[in-house]
């Protein structure tokens, strides 16, 4: 058995899901107008530049301090109500690459360093078969400062999806890891065919040096794919991934050309 395990922000959906779900949170009464402005900014840095890896211990730490004393109705309110925002996100080659490797018959998983309950309903609305994400340990139906299991972050990715893995039975040699981060390098080392998906400039290089596929989703620009493969299988997967992007350009294009 083997899996395919998608980062969220910038890799399965477009840009950061910071921003929808701050929103939510902030109609919930969970942050301030002053948070929600610097999340804005935040998630746009995020869009721009991606995530280096260098916040951890700050993410982590925010997470706490965000969820402590809220209670686990109110948590689960704010993602059925940011739920609709982020499967508009999904990226269509996305969907297409989740359905290429469902075929194939591997497990399919989101893994992400947001809540849970935010993760996991988006999951299941994309046909796949769950999320790995950060839980929080609740008493009485409220959060506590401390997790249910790893700060799923950096080297925390790498370690659910090696107990998953040993739950599952997954062979994680003929697994499949995308991210666009370096942040998410323990997550892609730890399987055999790690693809960067609209890489920041350190993973660019990095994949460029390692013979990693590079995958490029764009709707303005022209899709292009770095060569440079692990195995036949990778390659044939890669390009199906490619010619996907590539066809879902052109339609967007005749679209406005019609439209003008």
């Amino acid at each position: 058995m083997a899996a395919a395990f998608f980062d969220l922000d910038r890799t399965l959906i477009a840009g950061a899901s910071l921003f929808p779900l701050s929103v939510e949170a902030w109609r919930a009464g969970l942050v301030s107008n002053g948070e929600i402005r610097r999340f804005t900014t935040g998630a746009l840095a995020f869009k721009l530049f991606g995530d280096k890896g260098e916040r951890s211990e700050g993410v982590r730490t925010d997470f706490l301090g965000r969820v402590e004393g809220v209670s686990v109705e109110v948590l689960h309110d704010v993602a059925r109500r940011v739920l609709p925002r982020l499967v508009a996100r999904v990226r269509p080659e996305s969907r297409r690459l989740i359905k290429m490797h469902e075929q194939a018959g591997r497990d399919t998983w989101i893994v992400s360093a947001s809540p849970y309950p935010i993760v996991a309903p988006l999951a299941e609305r994309l046909g796949m078969t769950g999320a790995i994400a950060t839980r929080g340990k609740s008493v009485d139906g409220h959060y506590t400062a401390e997790l249910d299991g790893p700060f799923v972050y950096g080297e925390g990715k790498s370690e659910a999806i090696t107990q998953l893995a040993v739950d599952r039975g997954y062979d994680l040699k003929h697994s499949y890891a995308y991210s666009d981060s370096i942040s998410d390098l323990p997550m892609l080392e730890v399987v055999g065919h790690p693809v960067a998906v609209n890489p920041d400039s350190e993973l660019a290089d990095l994949a460029h040096e390692r013979g990693w596929p590079v995958v490029i989703f764009s709707r303005k620009t022209k899709q292009r794919m770095a060569v440079g493969f692990g195995s036949a299988t990778t390659a044939g997967l890669a390009l199906g991934t490619y010619l996907l992007g590539r066809r879902h350009g052109r339609i967007v294009e005749r679209a406005r050309r019609g439209s003008g």
